[in-house]
């Protein structure tokens, strides 16, 4: 059973007016800019393909798109987009569930690794991945940094988010490297409240992670322009690249 926590109902009904920013061109253009390059000619797979925000796009640059999705309400809202023709989809959890072929490309955006709660559920994701690519091929994670150096001492809490209809605070437990994502959301007056479970995950981790599926690191940027990742970025793509045998 996994530990990921499932989108629910509510939650998949308001994904992508809620995530409206990472809609804007500025930000998706770079995106599937940045995947398309790496697909080539190839096809890829996006484990937690949720509404299709990312694999819509990049279906519609012509490269072939095969998702894997634990919440089946996340898969409706996909689906009022497109057909199982254009963008399969695989129901199930990140860590574990197949899709037929083999890619060269696998990919997971917008920190959703880290909704994996356990260490070794992450593993088992890259590994996971390295199953499904073809030699040369490469696994792509979005990912913030955890924002702890942000806390002073005491402070359990840390704001990603302030603005006139959305409050989000991140709250860490450093002995078990899980944190809690708090979201208060104002609706024409209505304020709701939600919260997700995640583990959060260093980059030196991801890059051991990724050699115990047998991945090596090819590139770490700061962002889907290629900024540079230096120790004040806050967030990291990265890639990893699954060799080519000898011979």
């Amino acid at each position: 059973m996994t530990t990921s926590q499932i989108w629910g109902e509510e939650a998949a009904q308001h994904y992508d007016e809620r995530s409206a920013e990472m809609f804007a061109p500025e930000v998706l253009d770079r995106t599937v800019d940045f995947l398309a390059n790496l697909a080539g000619t190839g096809r890829a797979l996006e484990f937690a393909i949720g509404t299709g925000r990312v694999a819509v796009p990049l279906a519609e640059r012509g490269v072939p798109v095969v998702g894997i999705e634990l919440s089946e309400p996340m898969l409706a809202q996909l689906r009022t987009k497109v057909d199982e023709e254009k963008i399969p989809v695989v129901i199930g959890d990140m860590a574990t569930t197949t899709a037929p072929g083999t890619f060269t490309l696998v990919y997971l955006v917008f920190n959703t690794i880290s909704n994996l709660l356990t260490q070794d559920e992450q593993v088992e994701c890259f590994r996971n991945a390295a199953r499904h690519l073809e030699p040369g091929g490469r696994f792509v994670i979005e990912l913030g940094v955890p924002a702890l150096r942000r806390l002073p001492p005491g402070q359990l809490a840390a704001p990603f988010d302030v603005s006139e209809r959305h409050v989000g605070l991140d709250t860490y437990d450093l002995v078990t490297q899980r944190s809690t994502s708090h979201h208060f959301w104002n609706d024409d007056g209505i304020v709701t409240r939600g919260a997700s479970e995640h583990r959060f995950i260093w980059p030196a981790e991801c890059d051991l992670m990724a050699r115990l599926a047998g991945l090596e690191l090819e590139q770490r940027v700061a962002d889907w322009d290629g900024s540079p990742f230096t120790s004040d970025s806050t967030s990291h793509v990265s890639i990893w690249r699954r060799p080519i045998a000898a011979g």
